[in-house]
């Protein structure tokens, strides 16, 4: 059992400035996306998702990481990174949440880049044109608030109704004038505060 991919969507940002200011350094975002077949789509109310999941996932997870690093040029450049997606509306947000948050999908990507915290993420129910937002954080210090990113995308003509979109999002850097700081100093000024 294999995933019927009707198409592979990929994008990139450049942001070059920001706020009027040149960038010290460009920021890109990188999304790509897989258009496939809901494999519960019709069937009613399905007990139990794991065939599928395990059967599905771990080919989501693998051809997204490969493309998404293919862009990136390799797994070191990615510094943000998260998932996304989206069930059209005759399936369950329980459909697109299931070949996302499982390790059979999630580790490849995690693998792929050398990271430590986990995969931000949204899942929605939606139709064509639904806006992807894929959360972004730094791969390795989930208080770096530099990466809280968004990939922002959509594709003109899915998810169809018995369609899902499953995403991965990259950064290679962060905000480019970043000043507000990472949760470790508010931290440590509540502690002053109560302390």
């Amino acid at each position: 059992m294999q995933p019927a991919i009707r198409k592979i969507v990929t994008y990139t940002e450049n942001t070059l400035i920001e706020g009027g200011k040149a960038a010290p350094r460009p920021l890109r975002l990188i999304g790509v996306a897989a258009v496939l077949a809901n494999p519960w789509a019709g069937r009613g109310f399905a007990e139990d998702l794991s065939p599928e999941i395990r059967a599905f996932a771990p080919v989501l997870g693998e051809t997204l990481t490969n493309e998404i690093i293919g862009i990136a040029g390799s797994g070191d450049a990615i510094e943000g990174y998260g998932k996304a997606a989206i069930c059209g509306t005759s399936g369950e947000v329980e459909h697109a949440s299931a070949l996302i948050h499982t390790l059979h999908f999630g580790n490849h990507y995690r693998r792929a880049v050398g990271a430590k915290t986990y995969l931000a993420f949204t899942n929605l129910r939606g139709g064509p044109n639904t806006p992807i937002m894929i959360p972004l954080m730094d791969k390795n210090d989930e208080g770096r608030r530099s990466h809280y990113l968004t990939v922002h995308f959509q594709i003109g003509d899915a998810p169809a109704p018995d369609e899902l979109v499953v995403a991965l999002g990259a950064s290679i850097g962060g905000r480019p004038h970043h000043r507000i700081g990472d949760r470790y100093q508010d931290l440590k000024g509540l502690g002053d505060l109560h302390g």
